[in-house]
């Protein structure tokens, strides 16, 4: 019989336990201030967490929020390893781009992040060996200010049913900021182009069908009281937030994984933060997204917008 490859849970566990990260420079400084987060915090952290958040991180191409003297300093968004980033933040070229992107493969590189005094990782939709294909859809639910968290959950209930439509299953997480992300695994990967316009069409079809409460345009003049579909995740090069990334935002939140059953109980994109992350997965009896990685499914070829 043939040898079963190992998951990118298993690989990442592994991973985790091999890692000899970077020490810390300067390990008291406070990169949040609400609530104080220190640099050694974030890493005891990210260690604590690391079979949940480096499935979803390792070997992808990155975008980091790095805040060298915290989130009251200037901060800013970096794609390519400059001067000072430890060896274990790796580098692929990507010649379609001319460029070379940063990724880490192991807990040993997300600690060198957040040595660099990183706050946000966003991660491509794609991974390193196949730059050029991505493995999952996203569309993000972003409410404008006074849409209720009710709302935006109906709204991804019913993101959902139309993609059940195409029997795709999706998963959805907490963005960590104002809504909620739907994300469709795709295996085999797909070009760009067609996951990008199936997730168009998606988002188009339902603000087609309902325009008061929907929007697929990043128009802010037309965004009062809607939830804009952001479909433009699916792009080469595009990032979306990593599942268990801390937010940059009052609170200290994180991106955090659900079932669709709990949704429900889930009173907004932040719920799930810096001091609760453990307990909440503590009591978990198994992973929000359980069989995400074993999900074998491909997008339909559209000539119309859907729904």
């Amino acid at each position: 019989m043939p040898k079963r490859r190992p998951s990118a849970a298993t690989t990442a566990a592994r991973a985790a336990s091999r890692a000899r990260a970077p020490s810390l420079t300067h390990p008291e400084r406070l990169l949040l201030h609400d609530p104080p987060v220190t640099k050694q915090a974030l890493a005891d952290l990210y260690r604590s967490l690391a079979p949940h958040i480096l499935p979803g991180l390792i070997n992808r191409p990155l975008m980091l929020l790095r805040c060298p003297d915290g989130d009251k300093g200037e901060c800013f968004f970096q794609k390519h390893a400059g001067r000072g980033f430890p060896p274990v933040v790796r580098q692929v070229s990507d010649r379609t781009a001319g460029e070379r992107w940063m990724y880490v493969d192991g807990l040993d590189g997300l600690i060198g992040l957040v040595q660099m005094n990183t706050l946000e990782l966003h991660v491509w939709g794609a991974t390193v060996a196949d730059l050029d294909a991505a493995d999952r859809l996203i569309i993000d639910m972003d409410p404008a200010p006074g849409v209720s968290w009710k709302r935006v959950v109906e709204g991804a209930r019913e993101l959902r049913s139309r993609l059940e439509r195409f029997d795709l299953q999706c998963f959805v997480r907490t963005s960590g900021g104002k809504g909620l992300h739907v994300v469709v695994p795709l295996n085999p990967a797909l070009e760009w182009d067609r996951v990008r316009h199936f997730a168009r069409s998606i988002a188009e079809g339902m603000a087609a069908d309902d325009p008061q409460r929907y929007l697929a345009v990043a128009a802010k003049e037309q965004r009062a009281g809607k939830i804009f579909l952001d479909y433009l995740r699916n792009a080469r090069g595009a990032t979306a937030v990593c599942s268990y990334s801390l937010r940059a935002r009052p609170g200290a939140p994180l991106a955090t994984p659900l079932t669709w059953e709990e949704l429900a109980r889930v009173s907004g994109a932040d719920q799930f933060r810096f001091d609760n992350i453990l307990e909440h997965l503590a009591r978990r009896p198994a992973p929000a997204w359980q069989g995400f990685e074993r999900v074998t499914q491909s997008l339909p070829r559209l000539q119309a917008k859907a729904g």
